[in-house]
């Protein structure tokens, strides 16, 4: 499975657009190569660089099968980021460049989990589900 962006390349910086400095939307992302037998998706994106540790930026999950995710759209349900808000937070770093880990995973089944968990939550939930995943690597710098 492969994920990438119109928006941006692969440890390449993501537009100001997607970020706390700009509308703070979610860049459009394109899926190839989704295993056949995939009933759902789940993303996570996360900043391991964060001074306090990962910090979840968006949780995502039974998101239908398909080859790409709009640009400021919600195609399934969200969990919480680690400010504990239910949408896509771009990213905001207090300082230097931070990394933004868009991970995609393909599941054998649908979670049917409720809005509002967590990342760990949601990672204990796909143990034994994953089929294939994929990773996008964006760079921001305010």
């Amino acid at each position: 499975m492969k994920l990438s962006s119109p928006a941006f390349k692969n440890n390449e910086y993501m537009p100001k657009k997607f970020s706390c400095d700009g509308s703070n939307i979610n860049p459009a992302l394109t899926i190839d190569n989704i295993p056949a037998n995939a009933q759902s998706l789940a993303l996570i994106v996360d900043d391991p660089d964060a001074p306090a540790g990962t910090w979840v930026h968006w949780v995502l999950f039974d998101i239908p099968i398909t080859d790409s995710i709009g640009e400021d759209s919600v195609p399934g349900k969200q969990g919480i980021t680690t400010s504990g808000a239910q949408s896509y937070e771009g990213p905001c770093p207090p300082r230097g460049t931070h990394r933004y880990f868009f991970k995609l995973y393909a599941l054998d089944t649908q979670l049917n989990l409720e809005k509002g968990i967590t990342k760990q939550q949601l990672e204990a939930a796909m143990e034994g589900h994953v089929l294939a995943q994929a990773e996008l690597i964006g760079l921001y710098k305010r």
